[in-house]
């Protein structure tokens, strides 16, 4: 079964957006970099062309994955609202034993970015926390150790 890619309807967009760029404007610029190249003349000593190449080669890998994900996506929006139960698009606010609070969004793996507090559903933390609600406790385990936090709210809020 192929995999599929849990995204918010904000995501998809986002994705369907770069990937008309990409088919686009992007194709266009690089397909304009490669007949300059070729125009200098000798393309076994030019290294205009090789870059411009190398552009388009990440171009399409790039363009691949997008309609992968595209291909494969599922669209995860509020699946646990009505319980107040942590689920994949809300915002949580967890506490731990210092009594640091901090807030972290739960996202689709194709969403994640830690640097940004949107942690993956797949991730030690998030497979610990999804279906929690506010007051529970979870463990999880981390290359640093383990972990046990309370949850402080679930919100919806972005």
């Amino acid at each position: 079964m192929a995999k599929e890619f849990k995204i918010t309807s904000l995501r998809l967009a986002e994705l369907e957006k770069e990937l008309n760029y990409l088919k686009t404007t992007r194709e266009r610029e690089i397909a304009a970099m490669i007949a300059e190249a070729r125009s200098y003349g000798d393309l076994s000593e030019n290294s205009e062309y090789d870059a411009a190449k190398n552009e388009q080669a990440k171009l399409y890998g790039r363009i691949a994955e997008i309609e992968d994900v595209l291909s494969h996506a599922v669209i995860i929006e509020d699946e646990n609202e009505a319980t107040g139960r942590v689920g994949l698009g809300c915002t949580v606010v967890v506490e731990d034993a210092s009594g640091k609070q901090t807030a972290y969004r739960i996202t689709g793996s194709q969403e994640a970015n830690p640097m940004e507090n949107k942690l993956s559903d797949d991730s030690p933390f998030g497979r610990a926390i999804v279906g929690k609600a506010a007051g529970e406790s979870f463990t999880f385990s981390a290359p640093a150790g383990s972990y046990t936090m309370k949850v402080v709210s679930v919100s919806r809020e972005g």
